[in-house]
């Protein structure tokens, strides 16, 4: 689903997402969706893991020193928020040349085209990786940084201060614990996780969505050796168009730039809401340890 999502920001011209998953099968075969998979595989229970443990620990920080500790969403929200995008904010660090790698593993075919490169066979993930230091040297690793800090930052604060803002909604104390659920939404306990965790990923994602878009295709075009392009130029090129003489309709520009957005939905609903129904689990059954 990821890769489609890469593939849907940098296409030209717009397509289904079947059409362009039967164009992968039959161009790269079934390893063409699961191109650069090693990475995410590497590193993301690290940086879930890191993710999590400065947001808990900031969220502690703040409950301690009793800031925004009132029985309050705005409090619950606030106190998220901030911990999410410290957390997001210095886990990019980390994170960013991991997604550059990936994101030049996924575009592999796509990238090849524009140098005009046949690929009989696209390298592997640690020749990818000597190619770009090769060519950008050891600081190639951290091309488009500064999109990739902001989008991580906002999107991270976004998402837990969604999460946070809905699990007081529905019945969780400023202690921690959860109380009964409201009236108007008699779900059981044990899948508020799940609701809270789908609804924030779908949400944040979908907001800070266009600046992913902007990423991807700086990365991409900086991977491939073409000039670079400035963020608000590439941002104007994908709502108007190309030639500002003949400027696209807005909407449909904007429609450009969400394209992916449902793969990614679908990507959030499932992954989001079982990574919290799992930390929920966990964390409550170690609270609970003797």
């Amino acid at each position: 689903l990821d890769s489609l999502k890469s593939r849907l920001q940098t296409t030209k011209t717009r397509v289904s997402v079947l059409k362009l998953a039967g164009l992968v099968y039959r161009e790269e075969g079934v390893k063409g969706f699961y191109r650069g998979i090693w990475i995410p595989l590497v590193t993301i229970s690290c940086v879930r893991a890191a993710s999590f443990t400065i947001y808990s620990d900031t969220k502690e920080y703040c409950r301690n020193n009793n800031y925004f500790t009132r029985n309050k969403m705005s409090d619950a929200a606030i106190s998220g928020g901030i911990s999410g995008a410290l957390s997001g904010s210095l886990i990019s660090f980390g994170s960013a040349p991991f997604e550059l790698v990936k994101v030049r593993r996924q575009l592999e075919y796509s990238i090849a085209a524009s140098k005009g490169v046949h690929l009989a066979k696209p390298p592997g993930t640690f020749e990818a990786v000597r190619e770009i230091i090769k060519t950008n040297g050891l600081f190639g690793l951290y091309i488009g940084f500064p999109l990739h800090f902001l989008r991580d930052t906002a999107g991270t604060a976004l998402y837990f201060l969604e999460y946070d803002a809905m699990r007081h909604l529905l019945g969780r104390q400023s202690s921690g614990e959860q109380g009964p659920t409201p009236p108007w939404l008699p779900i059981p306990v044990s899948v508020i996780p799940f609701v809270c965790g789908s609804i924030a990923g779908v949400t944040s994602w979908a907001l800070i969505y266009p600046l992913d878009v902007v990423k991807t295709k700086v990365q991409q075009r900086a991977l491939a050796g073409t000039p670079p392009r400035g963020v608000w130029e590439t941002l104007r090129r994908l709502v108007r168009g190309p030639d500002p003489k003949d400027p696209k309709p807005v909407l449909a520009g904007i429609a450009r730039i969400y394209q992916g957005l449902g793969v990614s939905a679908v990507r959030s609903i499932t992954t989001h809401g079982l990574l919290w129904t799992f930390f929920d689990f966990t964390s409550h059954y170690i609270d609970h340890l003797p």
